[in-house]
């Protein structure tokens, strides 16, 4: 293991070569690797990267995730085994700009096949909302959010995760070539399924009373401009941080104008923020789960059903008609 660390850098810019396009240069590799079952292992750096490993891979691929279930994944810190583990891995996913642990490892694996999910579609900035840019970056330090704040929760928009879903697949082809009909076949499989949810979400959120949601965790800009939302996240993208008493005054008053009924927080932090909110404003809290793990608290067993009840949630809080 500690020679694969002593890999020339110039070897090692070439291994980091991102994307699903960078890995056509990579020779049709043996599925060799997983383990002695001659599976293809793949090494995710956390729960929506492991989804798609394990819906495009299936019988094919042995998926493991370094992120376990109930870590909130902003805040990982991989150890030497994982470490370990990681350079020995197949094939690695993950989404450059969200842990910065697993960027400086993933960096320094070694691994010939590389995806980055940021690569695999476009990423942009989101404010706590449209109208709101003076919240951004507070109480985002430490949390290595992609070039120029940029957010990386693509995987909560169904379209761009379909994107990344198409970048993995091509991956998988690459990696493992004599399973790549298999890859293609559940590769349209999911996007189909991520294809029907976008149509669930566009059509149960078409007629609201407000369009306006106030969160805990400013995850959902993606979501929320891809069905004509407006998304106030109480203290930036850090699901931790306290807010400043102004946000708290600001909120209150945007509760009030933009008819908002409910405040949201997620099942991985705490909702004491949330619950504070809702008790100054008399509003109701619930749950919009930013599907970064999911534990036996989710409201659902995988991806699509948590996102279901996101979206049931969402009709709720926002009177939908």
């Amino acid at each position: 293991m500690n020679v694969r660390r002593l890999i020339p850098a110039a070897a090692l810019a070439g291994a980091v070569a991102l994307g699903a396009t960078a890995l056509t240069a990579c020779s049709g590799a043996s599925a060799a690797g997983g383990g002695k079952d001659g599976k293809l292992g793949v090494m995710a750096s956390f729960y929506p990267m492991q989804f798609l490993a394990e819906q495009i891979g299936k019988d094919h691929v042995k998926a493991a995730t370094l992120t376990k279930p109930g870590v909130e994944p902003h805040d990982l810190e991989i150890t030497p085994k994982q470490t370990g583990q990681l350079g020995e891995s197949d094939v690695v996913l993950y989404l450059k700009g969200l842990q910065p642990a697993v960027d400086k490892a993933v960096a320094q694996s070694g691994v010939k096949h590389i995806v980055d999910a940021a690569a695999l579609t476009k990423l942009e900035v989101h404010g706590s909302s449209g109208h709101d840019h003076a919240h951004e970056g507070e109480g985002e330090e430490g949390h290595g959010h992609g070039e120029a704040g940029e957010d990386p929760h693509i995987w909560l928009d169904p379209v761009k995760y379909a994107e990344v879903a198409k970048g993995v697949g091509a991956a998988l082809e690459k990696a493992d070539p004599d399973h790549a009909a298999d890859y293609r076949k559940n590769t349209d499989e999911l996007v189909g399924k991520l294809t029907a949810l976008d149509a669930e979400f566009k059509d149960g959120l078409k007629n609201t009373a407000s369009k306006t949601f106030i969160t805990t965790h400013s995850a959902f800009g993606y979501l929320a401009e891809r069905y004509g939302l407006d998304q106030e996240g109480i203290s930036g993208v850090d699901p931790e941080s306290e807010p400043s008493p102004a946000r708290m005054k600001e909120l209150q008053a945007v509760a009030k104008k933009d008819n908002v009924s409910t405040v949201f927080f997620e099942s991985l932090a705490s909702d004491k923020t949330a619950k504070t909110l809702a008790a100054d404003t008399g509003l109701k809290t619930d749950v919009l789960d930013p599907l970064e793990g999911i534990t036996d608290k989710s409201q659902g067993a995988d991806y699509l059903e948590v996102m279901r009840s996101n979206l049931k949630n969402l009709q709720k809080a926002l009177g939908s008609k």
